[in-house]
C-alpha cells in the first residue's frame, strides 16, 4: 500500500521494518549518531555517510581490543568484573594502545607494578664445594 507524501513522491506506509545504517554496515556502534556529531562539529562543509561508517568501525574495533585486553587482565587477577585498573593494565601492557593513549589518564587506574632493579636485594652467591 503506497501513500502520497505531499511532495509528489510515493512512500511506503509507516510501520514497516526499519533498517538502520549500523545494521546495513554490520556494526554495533551508532553510525547515524556519529554522522550527526561529525556534522555538528563543523569539521568540514559536507560529511559523507561513508566517513561515518568508517569512523564507527574504527571505534568499534578499538573498543573490542581494549575490552579483550581488560578482560584478560581481570582473568589474570581472578576477577569476573572489569575495573578501571584492568583497563589501565591492559592498555599500558599493549605497545600500540599505549602509544595511542600515552597522554590519557585513566581515573582510578593506578600505576603499573614496577620495582626499580637497584632496590631489589641481591642474593649472596654460595660457592660450590671444591674437592
Amino acid at each position: 500500500i503506497l501513500k502520497m507524501s505531499g511532495r509528489g513522491k510515493a512512500r511506503k506506509q509507516a510501520g514497516g521494518k526499519r533498517i538502520t545504517k549500523s545494521t546495513k554496515s554490520g556494526l554495533v556502534m551508532p553510525v547515524s549518531r556519529i554522522h550527526r556529531y561529525l556534522k555538528l562539529g563543523r569539521y568540514s562543509k559536507k560529511v559523507s555517510v561513508g566517513a561515518s561508517v568508517y569512523l564507527a568501525a574504527v571505534i568499534e574495533y578499538l573498543v573490542a581490543e581494549v575490552n579483550e585486553l581488560a578482560g584478560n587482565a581481570a582473568k589474570a587477577n581472578k576477577r569476573k568484573m572489569i575495573t578501571p585498573r584492568h583497563i589501565m593494565l591492559g592498555v599500558r601492557n599493549d605497545m600500540e594502545l599505549n602509544e595511542l593513549l600515552k597522554n590519557v589518564h585513566i581515573s582510578h587506574g593506578g600505576v603499573l607494578p614496577c620495582i626499580h632493579p637497584s632496590l631489589i636485594k641481591k642474593k649472596p652467591v654460595v660457592a660450590a664445594n671444591s674437592a
